[in-house]
């Protein structure tokens, strides 16, 4: 994490673990990352929480007159 309290942060859940926790924006690609490869073999189990991709998809589609 960074020090900056001010920076977002995102949801990261692994159902395999049964956890939630909220990385750094700046952090949470690496960070996830590093969970995958470390617990679960690289295979992609943590995700970024997928109704915060889907509405960040939603956002960035509409911005661009996809949608």
């Amino acid at each position: 994490m960074t020090d900056d309290d001010s920076e977002p942060t995102v949801p990261v859940i692994c159902s395999a673990c049964g956890t939630e926790s909220a990385v750094a924006l700046s952090e949470v690609g690496d960070a996830v990352e590093r969970h995958n490869e470390r617990l679960h073999d690289g295979e992609a189990v943590a995700e970024v929480d997928p109704a915060l991709r889907e509405q960040l998809s939603d956002l960035v589609a509409e911005d661009l007159d996809l949608l």
